[in-house]
C-alpha cells in the first residue's frame, strides 16, 4: 500500500504574500544548499497553459543528493545520483512529482493547495473516500516543532524573529488560532517504493525527510520575510532566474570536477596491478573495516 500523508503548514501571512515568500525561499535555499556537486540543478522553467487549470509555470530540476542519503540507500545507487523533480504550478494549486531513472519503482507525488485559513478545511484537495480512509493528517508548527540540531539557526527561529517590515512575530504558543493574517499549505504526499523487503523502510524514510524539509523551508520563508516582503511577482521571478543561473554554475562546476577526478582514478587503477580484496570475517560477515549495509550515516 502506498504511504499517504497530508501535511498542513500554517503561516502568518496571506496566500498572496506566501506566493512571493515561497518563490524567494526556494531559490535562495537551493543556492545555499548546493555545494560539492550536490544541490539543485534547474533544467526547465517555462510558462504553460493547461485546459483544466489555466496558465501556470512548469519547472524541471535535478536534485543531486547522494551523500545526504543513509548508507543503506547509498549502497544501492550510482555514485553520481540525482532525483528528477517536475512541478506544475497553477497557484494556488500545484502538482509535484519526483522520480529516479536508477530506481524505476520509486516515486513521490505531491498535490498542494493554499487557503487563507488555519488548516480547518477537512478535504481541501478533494480526496476520494478510499483515500480519506488511509490518509494521515500531520499539522506542522513552524515555531514549536523541533528540527534537527544541525539545521537550527537562531536567526531562523520563529519564536525569536520579529519582522521590521510587517511587524509580525515572534510566534507564541497558540499563534495558529489567534494570529491574523493566517494561511495554510495543504500538501497530500504519496510515497511509493515497490521493492519487496524495503518498501516500508524507504517510504517511512522519505516521509520523514519530506517533513523535515517542509518544516525547515517554511521556517525560512517566514524568518526571511524582510528580504522579500515588498517584492512583486516580477521582482521575485527575476531573483529566481538570477539564483537559478548561479546555482546551476555552482553544481555543474563541482560535478565536472568530480567526474574528472573519477576518470583519473580509473585510469590510475588500470595501470596498477589489482589490489587484493579486503578479507571477510567468519560466516561471511563483513570485517570491522566496512560499514554495515543497515547502518545509518
Amino acid at each position: 500500500m502506498v504511504l499517504t500523508k497530508e501535511y498542513r503548514i500554517c503561516m502568518p501571512m496571506t496566500v498572496e504574500e506566501y506566493r512571493i515568500g515561497q518563490l524567494y525561499m526556494i531559490a535562495r535555499h537551493s543556492f545555499e544548499q548546493s555545494s560539492n556537486g550536490e544541490g539543485v540543478e534547474v533544467v526547465a522553467n517555462e510558462q504553460i497553459n493547461d485546459e483544466t487549470n489555466g496558465v501556470g509555470q512548469f519547472t524541471e530540476k535535478r536534485i543531486h543528493l547522494s551523500s545526504h542519503l543513509p548508507y543503506w540507500i547509498q549502497s544501492l545507487i550510482p555514485k553520481i545520483f540525482y532525483v528528477t523533480e517536475k512541478a506544475w504550478n497553477f497557484y494556488p494549486f500545484t502538482i509535484t512529482e519526483y522520480t529516479c531513472s536508477f530506481i524505476p519503482k520509486f516515486s513521490i507525488s505531491i498535490q498542494t493547495r493554499y487557503e487563507d485559513n488555519n488548516g480547518s478545511t477537512y478535504n481541501c484537495l478533494g480526496l476520494t473516500s478510499d483515500e480519506l480512509e488511509v490518509r494521515e493528517v500531520d499539522f506542522l508548527d513552524i515555531a514549536f516543532d523541533e528540527i534537527k540540531p544541525h539545521h537550527y539557526k537562531e536567526s531562523e527561529d520563529p519564536k525569536l524573529f520579529k519582522s521590521e517590515k510587517s511587524g509580525r512575530g515572534p510566534l507564541v504558543e497558540g499563534w495558529r488560532d489567534e494570529l491574523k493574517p493566517i494561511m495554510c499549505c495543504y500538501k497530500v504526499v504519496h510515497a511509493k517504493f515497490e521493492v519487496w523487503g524495503l518498501q516500508t523502510k524507504v517510504e517511512d524514510y522519505v516521509q520523514a525527510a519530506i517533513r523535515e524539509i517542509l518544516l525547515l523551508g517554511h521556517r525560512q520563508a517566514f524568518t526571511w520575510m524582510d528580504e522579500w516582503f515588498n517584492m512583486t511577482i516580477e521582482d521575485v521571478r527575476s531573483y529566481e532566474k538570477e539564483m537559478q543561473t548561479k546555482t546551476n554554475m555552482k553544481v555543474k562546476t563541482a560535478l565536472d570536477d568530480a567526474e574528472s577526478n573519477q576518470e583519473g582514478q580509473d585510469s590510475k587503477k588500470t595501470s596498477q596491478p589489482p589490489t587484493p580484496k579486503t578479507p571477510k570475517s567468519p560466516l561471511g560477515t563483513p570485517s570491522s573495516e566496512s560499514k554495515s549495509w543497515f547502518s545509518w550515516s
